[in-house]
């Protein structure tokens, strides 16, 4: 977990920035397998025609490493630009 994150609670006691920790742990956690789910669903879908062999043929590979890295590039730029929306409003405060 970032540091940074419970730099607003210094004045609590320790065992609730314990507590707190665990929790943003476990939410980052949780939202990582979200992420993760929602990739492989979608790209499995987009990408997967038939079931008649064992591995996937080559273009339905060629799909999903396509899927995979357009999603993970996506969700990059998402993040990084909910980080700049967060600063600014920060800075506006």
């Amino acid at each position: 977990m970032d540091k940074s994150m419970l730099g607003d609670l210094d004045n609590l006691p320790e065992a609730d920035k314990v507590r707190m920790s665990t929790m943003i742990d476990q939410l980052q956690i949780r939202d990582s397998l979200r992420m993760y789910n929602s990739l492989v669903e979608r790209c499995f879908n987009d990408c997967v025609d038939s079931f008649k062999h064992k591995k996937l043929q080559k273009q339905e590979e060629t799909c999903v490493q396509r899927c995979a890295e357009k999603f993970l590039k996506h969700s990059m730029r998402v993040g990084m630009r909910f980080a700049e929306l967060n600063q600014g409003a920060a800075t506006q405060d």
